[in-house]
């Protein structure tokens, strides 16, 4: 046997030996999470600025840092999607983890510098179906696994919502809502509600779904920050609970 073919041997036996290194999916968080928002037609330019700004706030807030630093892991992983209607939904910064200030940065820099995705009609359904598939080729894996949808209209094209969050239940998950109450001055139409309470109660019966699902308002969206904050602590907060029925 030559001195070559000795070495081959031996290396290809030390790589056979050595233990595989991990991948991202190895990775276990405490929290896999699809941020789904709205940017259908009945949001203007100013809205969709504040709702943006609403999100790169809430991402970095200092409460909401320690929600995430204070699970078993330490870490949720996180993408961000924009939806309206049945043919538009897209990734806008995909899956990462956010275990820090640094990282919870670096996402939200990456969502605020993005362009808007689109306008349209306004299909919960389709953006629900959507999050799903994307949960299910998530890069990580984790205990609880929640869609957080916000918006500030019904359902009003594409499938059945119903359907749509039966199916992502049934597969395990939890969607939580934040309806944005945006006031108007035209009648209210099927892209739009305006009463806070009717909107809640639309995404109440029809939209969330799964284990300690529940809605948050924003009575505008000049208060879309704050409430994005404590909806974010609160689904990070589930993460460290028990699975429980539906709030729905």
């Amino acid at each position: 046997m030559t001195g070559a073919l000795r070495i081959g041997l031996v290396l290809a036996a030390m790589l056979l030996a050595a233990p595989s290194s991990p991948t991202r999916a190895d990775e276990r968080v405490d929290l896999l999470l699809v941020l789904a928002a709205d940017v259908s037609r009945s949001m203007d330019q100013a809205e969709f600025q504040l709702q943006r700004l609403g999100y790169f706030e809430a991402l970095i807030n200092t409460r909401v840092i320690e929600a995430i630093r204070s699970g078993p892991h330490r870490r949720i992983a996180a993408t961000f999607i924009e939806w309206a209607g049945p043919d538009a939904q897209k990734v806008v910064v995909d899956w990462a983890i956010i275990s820090d200030e640094a990282t919870a940065r670096h996402f939200a820099e990456e969502l605020i510098e993005a362009p808007r995705s689109f306008t349209g009609r306004t299909s919960i359904s389709a953006a629900i179906d959507f999050a799903l598939a994307r949960l299910e080729r998530a890069p990580y894996e984790g205990p609880r696994r929640t869609i957080d949808i916000s918006g500030d209209g019904q359902n009003n094209s594409g499938r059945n919502v119903k359907l749509a969050r039966d199916d992502a239940v049934g597969k395990g998950v939890t969607i939580n809502g934040l309806a944005v109450a945006s006031p108007s001055t035209a009648p209210p139409t099927p892209e739009h509600i305006s009463p806070g309470d009717e909107l809640a109660s639309y995404y109440r019966d029809n939209v969330i779904g799964g284990s300690g699902a529940f809605v948050m308002v924003a009575e505008d969206f000049q208060s879309f920050g704050r409430a994005l904050i404590n909806k974010l602590i609160a689904e990070i907060a589930q993460a460290r609970q028990p699975r429980h029925a539906s709030a729905r």
